[in-house]
């Protein structure tokens, strides 16, 4: 891809729904809505940010841009390479730091 893409990030129906079982002798599975029908575009060099409450779906949402997570509806596209048929094109174009822990930083 030579050229520069329209969009950043773009997102069209964008969803994620975790499945698993309910465990021994309860029988069926379980399903987690954590992302739902997400669209998104993200002009080139703007600044933007992913506000929301907890559960809302803004991990899952960057989980799924950087690869490490596949969506089970709808697109990504990462500078125009799309996260699911062109996974290692977005990887060498994105760098991902996950908080949660701080690790040595304990103030």
């Amino acid at each position: 891809m030579n050229e520069q893409p329209q969009y950043a990030v773009e997102c069209e129906a964008l969803g994620r729904i975790y499945r698993f079982s309910r465990g021994l002798g309860r029988g069926g599975t379980q399903e987690t809505v954590a992302l739902d029908d997400l669209n998104l575009t993200i002009t080139p060099g703007s600044v933007f940010g992913l506000l929301g409450p907890n559960g809302a779906g803004k991990t899952t949402t960057v989980r799924i841009l950087s690869t490490l997570l596949t969506p089970t509806s709808g697109t990504a596209r990462v500078l125009g390479y799309d996260v699911v048929e062109a996974p290692k094109r977005v990887r060498e174009r994105v760098g991902l730091i996950l908080g949660g822990h701080r690790g040595l930083y304990t103030r």
